[in-house]
């Protein structure tokens, strides 16, 4: 008996020596990998946004963000829809009017606070209002989000959640006795946490009345193009679809879809984000008169691969204009930051290669070649790091790459080897101190 349990407790601490150092360090690059994603800037700066011109004859669209920030796509997509339909005035807006951090490091500078709306629409709603998904949900820091939202659903506004956007809607209690869907991966946890809420699975989108709820962040852009179809008509949809590059459109009804569930490939992930300890650093250029969803495009399929990091650069470090309005910050210039990769994004800036003057860094002029954003961003992450990964990012997207051609290595060996040489690193470790302890003994 003696004999046994000495085994086990041998057993035991080998087990525990083989595990120690791929949880440890792992933990240390998981925690990183997430909390990169929405780091702030800290140069205290604060540019304003270019004033645009409001037209009363129209309905009125706004894309909330809380002062965290919140997903870029789920922000920039159905910004861009909805400029580009011209049926609405379409601002950003969030609590307060400063510089918010989206997915990857893109600084947005919102074009009103809460108390500027208010004024501009003499207190009235606006006639739509998109939330995305937040990073603080269920914090405290949504809280004046959730009772904005409240106080836009009483006055009459449509409200529109883009993937785990409907989690602050229903955090608000706006989802109660409805229909609703959310993005696969929460969708279950929200099961559980919004009771009251009937979760709807298979779908890119529900509309149930006065809140059209849409599954994962491209779903997005379907969500976007209903909410055209019941202001400006079908035909306005289409249209738009066709200049936004979307050959998915479907008029009157959401898509069909199979749910997306965990699979075994999916494990890709928890090597990037635990394991991947040498992630490049992309600088993203800013240009003038980029698209939104060109924007997007970038900045979420990087994001969301968790295998390459990213930050915002332009020309002369100033603010830029996107092609429907919005302005954003970059954080430095090419020259002043380490960079492994200058990619620059946006048809108008392949034409006018807008970035040869960097030309040390052999800039990636992504958008040379028509097509819906993403596809280009896609391709360029399988070419740099594996079909495996970029697989996961396309199903994290709610985006089918079967178009694609995905190229480069099929599964990143070489980080999915590195916890077990940390476990062999810690079973040798255990092997020394135990034929010390004999050797003094």
């Amino acid at each position: 008996m003696r004999t046994f349990a000495r085994v086990t407790l041998t057993a035991l601490a080998f087990t525990v020596a083989a595990l120690a150092l791929p949880l440890a360090l792992g933990g240390i690059t998981l925690g990183a990998s997430f909390e990169n994603r929405y780091t702030a800037r800290t140069d205290g700066s604060s540019p304003r946004p270019v004033p645009r011109a409001h037209d009363p004859a129209k309905p009125t669209a706004v894309i909330v963000v809380g002062n965290q920030g919140a997903v870029v796509s789920d922000t920039l997509a159905p910004y861009e829809i909805l400029a580009a339909s011209g049926a609405f005035n379409v601002y950003t807006v969030a609590p307060e009017a400063r510089p918010v951090t989206l997915t990857g490091g893109l600084d947005l500078i919102p074009d009103l606070g809460f108390a500027d709306l208010d004024r501009l629409l003499s207190s009235a709603a606006p006639e739509v209002v998109v939330v995305p998904a937040l990073p603080d949900l269920g914090e405290p820091t949504t809280r004046p989000v959730t009772d904005w939202l409240k106080r836009q659903s009483s006055k009459g506004a449509l409200l529109m959640s883009v993937c785990n956007g409907s989690g602050v809607l229903a955090s608000a209690g706006l989802l109660d006795g409805r229909k609703a869907t959310a993005h696969w991966i929460r969708i279950g946890g929200f099961d559980d946490e919004f009771p009251a809420v009937d979760w709807i699975r298979g779908t890119r989108y529900v509309d149930d009345g006065t809140i059209v709820t849409t599954a994962g962040i491209l779903s997005g852009v379907d969500g976007a193009l209903r909410v055209t179809e019941r202001f400006a008509g079908t035909e306005t949809a289409r249209k738009t679809a066709e200049t936004i590059g979307w050959s998915h459109y479907s008029p009157g009804s959401s898509p069909t879809m199979a749910q997306n569930t965990f699979e075994a490939a999916d494990t890709v992930v928890g090597f990037n984000t635990a394991f991947k300890w040498d992630k490049p650093m992309l600088g993203i250029l800013l240009t003038t008169g980029i698209r939104e969803l060109e924007l997007a495009a970038v900045f979420d399929t990087y994001g969301q691969s968790l295998a390459v990091e990213t930050t915002a650069v332009g020309l002369d470090g100033s603010p830029i204009r996107s092609r429907h309005g919005l302005t954003f910050a970059p954080r430095g210039t090419p020259a002043a930051g380490d960079l492994d990769r200058l990619i620059v994004p946006g048809a108008d800036a392949a034409v006018r290669h807008a970035a040869d003057r960097y030309s040390a860094f052999s800039p990636v002029y992504l958008h040379s070649t028509p097509g819906f954003p993403f596809d280009a961003v896609l391709e360029d992450l399988a070419r740099t790091t594996d079909a495996a990964t970029t697989r996961w990012t396309a199903r994290t997207l709610e985006y089918r790459p079967d178009h694609l051609a995905l190229g480069g290595e099929a599964w990143p060996w070489k980080i999915a080897l590195r916890p077990f040489g940390l476990a062999v690193l810690g079973l040798l470790a255990a092997f020394g101190i135990r034929a010390l302890y004999r050797r003094r003994a």
